[in-house]
């Protein structure tokens, strides 16, 4: 099984899909949904994504195939149809937005999160833009103290004062 490294990892929305329990193997042993999809070489966390984005009856009709597809044995449960109906209601609301990308999706809380950071940006860039603008408006200073309108050309010294 090989993981793509640009997929992100679900958040805890997705637990209760995954580690559902399916039903026990031929040894005894429980049988999640992400020891199932593992068994078969397939994501458990890219899965989960495509599932949560599907209609729910397309959903529980992929997962059925899948569940069927697993080894003879591997399920003391006979029919994977109501199992999978039962698994895909575990799966967090759908949240499509259209464009087909395989990333989960967004909670609210990031997005606001996201939105709060983006406007203190701006705020911050205005800011520094005013400073600009308002340092750019004011008489420059000389270092002695003098400001530059006082280095204009003064006028010449009265005649006979020796200069």
């Amino acid at each position: 099984m090989t993981r793509a490294a640009s997929v992100p990892r679900l958040g805890p929305e997705f637990d209760d899909f995954l580690f559902a329990p399916i039903g026990e193997d031929r040894n005894g042993m429980l049988l999640s949904v992400l020891s199932a999809l593992a068994r078969l070489d397939v994501d458990p966390w890219q899965e989960a994504a495509k599932l949560a984005r599907l209609p729910v009856e397309a959903a529980a009709r992929r997962l059925a195939g899948l569940l069927a597809g697993l080894p003879d044995g591997a399920t003391t449960h006979p029919d994977p149809g109501p199992t999978a109906t039962r698994l895909i209601a575990l799966l967090p609301p759908q949240q499509n937005d259209g464009l087909g990308v395989s990333e989960a999706p967004v909670s609210g809380s990031t997005m606001s999160k996201s939105w709060v950071v983006a406007l203190y940006l701006a705020a911050m860039i205005c800011v520094v833009g005013a400073q600009i603008v308002v340092t750019d408006l004011q008489p420059a200073t000389r270092t002695d103290g003098a400001t530059a309108s006082d280095t204009k050309t003064s006028p010449a010294p009265p005649p006979g004062s020796g200069q």
